[in-house]
This record gives C-alpha cells, structure tokens and sequence, in this order.
C-alpha cells in the first residue's frame, strides 16, 4: 500500500506536465492548423512568384540564366517569409528571433571562413547583370585569351584557341581588365610594314589601299586606312587597318590575305622591302641589277707582267 502510494506521488509531477502538454497543444491546435496553411499557402505562391519573374526578365532581358536565377531567388524569399508567418502565427515570436539570430551568425562565419568563394558569388551576381561578356563571345583576361563556354554563379567556363579547358573564378574576372573582342560586331586588322626610301609613298599608299579593298574578307562598310608613322635606317614605316569580323578565324585569315595581297602587288610593281644587310642583286626583282648598273664601265684590268726570274750568263774571266 505504502509503495503505491510513493508511486502515484512519485509519477503525478510528470502526469501534471503531460497533462499542461496536451492543454497546450489543444490550445495551440489552431494556432498550427494556421501555420500549415501559411506554409503550404507560401510553398504555392512561390511557385506562381517564380513564373511570373521569369516571364518578367525574359521580356526586359534576353539572358535565359538571369530569369532563372531571378526565379530561384524569389521562390527562396517566399518561403522564407512563409516560414516567419508561420512561426509567429504559433507565438514562437522568440523562436523567430533566435532562428534569425543563429542565421545571421552561421552567415558571418561561413563569410569569414570561405571568403573568395562568398567574392566568387557576389561577381557571378554581377556579371549575370552587367553582361560584360555572352557566350560564345572572344574575352582576354589577364593572361586567357579565348572563347566563353557558360557563366556560372561561382565560375566562368571559357577554352583557349587550342581547345583547352579553362575555369577562370568570377572575382578575377571582375577584378581585372576583360578585353571583349566580340561585343562591338567588328574588328581591326593593324598591319605593319616597311619600305625602302626608293619608293613613291604617294603611289605606294594607292596601291596598298587598293589591295587590301581588293579582300571578300573586309568589312566593306569601313574604309582601309593607311598611315606612315616615320623612318627607320633605310627605311619608310606605315600602318595599314581595316576592319573584319571580330570571329578568331576570320581575323587569322583576313590578314593572311591582306599580306599576300600586298606582297603580290609589290613584286608586280616592283616595291623592294628594307635589308639591314648589304646584298648584291643580279636580276632580282625589285630594282637594276648589278649588270645594268655597271654598264659602260670599264672593268679590264691588265694583268701584271711576270718578271721571269732566271739565272743570267755570267762574263767569264780571262
């Protein structure tokens, strides 16, 4: 009897808690019937948000990764601020501020902690916006030079011209110079050359122009320009440009043209480049040859008369 009793008073204290429990949780049952409906009720409006910023992006921008990332990150607020709903609708108000307290703190540590990888996110950002560069475009930064695969939030994906994979991190991207040879539609062909003083510049220049026009490649809408920018020993140094497609290949091939071009119009008019070395021309083309120079010159020479060296008769003694 004595250990009944001891029993009842021993489990009445837990019996008294469970029973506050399930007050509490009558008392609270609607209070949670209103958060779950917070919940699923966020859960579909952030899908409905979802669509309606992508379809939104995609009318101002022509991005498909910006309007999905806009997405994303509007379903992500939704349903954090349903969580928040839902929490207070349940008195958790401390629960709330703890939970957005402990975030906040995780956030602060994982910034400090991963720092360059936070720098890689918030350029990805960026470069999502700005757009200084699409894909497919021909980009240089640093010491890559080459084509652009995809823009990822963390990363740019690029390969160089011979084919090699190359994964540049979206804060040195942004941190440095980026040199886009595709955005502008055209690009400039800068030709050096040099020319011996013998040659009329005035018809040079016209001969020049009238090759390099002469190329399918050329951007017709730009004009071929031709400037000289001085002397150099022997010599008479100008620059040619004009303009192409700003595409690798057609750059290469375009001044592989215009070099051929030139060079067959200078051995068909005779237009000789500079030597640094003395050079002795005999029919070459590109000038006299040495046979013209010298002709009417009298190059005989006599040759030496050769003493002949012999023992001569000596007077003999009497």
């Amino acid at each position: 009897m004595d250990a009944t009793l001891n029993l009842q008073k021993a489990a009445a204290p837990v019996i008294d808690k469970l029973n506050a429990w399930g007050l509490n949780a009558v008392k609270m049952l609607p209070n949670l019937v209103v958060a779950v409906i917070v919940l699923i009720f966020s859960v579909l409006m952030a899908f409905v948000v979802g669509r309606v910023v992508h379809r939104m992006v995609v009318r101002i921008s022509p991005y498909g990764h910006v309007a999905r990332l806009m997405a994303g990150m509007s379903r992500l607020i939704v349903i954090a601020g349903g969580v928040i709903l839902a929490l207070s609708a349940m008195s958790l108000d401390r629960a709330v501020a703890s939970l957005l307290a402990g975030v906040g703190i995780v956030g602060i540590a994982i910034g400090f902690a991963s720092k360059d990888i936070a720098g890689d996110y918030m350029a990805g950002f960026l470069i999502h916006f700005t757009h200084p560069f699409r894909t497919g475009h021909i980009i240089q930064v640093g010491n890559f030079f080459g084509y652009v695969e995809s823009i990822e939030m963390r990363a740019t994906k690029c390969h160089t011209q011979q084919g090699q994979k190359v994964i540049i991190p979206n804060r040195k991207i942004i941190e440095g110079e980026i040199i886009n040879y595709s955005i502008s539609g055209v690009r400039r062909v800068d030709l050096p050359i040099s020319v011996s003083y013998s040659v009329d510049l005035q018809v040079l220049e016209d001969l020049v122009i009238e090759a390099v026009e002469s190329l399918e490649v050329r951007n017709s809408e730009r004009p071929v320009e031709l400037f000289y920018e001085g002397f150099n020993g022997t010599a008479v140094n100008f620059m040619v440009r004009f303009w192409t497609e700003p595409e690798q290949t057609t750059f290469l091939k375009a001044r592989s043209e215009a070099i051929k071009a030139i060079d067959h119009t200078f051995k068909a008019h005779g237009i000789t480049l500079p030597s640094q070395n003395v050079s002795l021309d005999f029919g070459i083309t590109g000038g006299p040859s040495l046979r013209e120079q010298l002709e009417g010159v009298n190059l005989s020479l006599s040759p030496p008369r050769e003493e002949k060296a012999g023992k001569g008769k000596g007077s003999r003694k009497e």
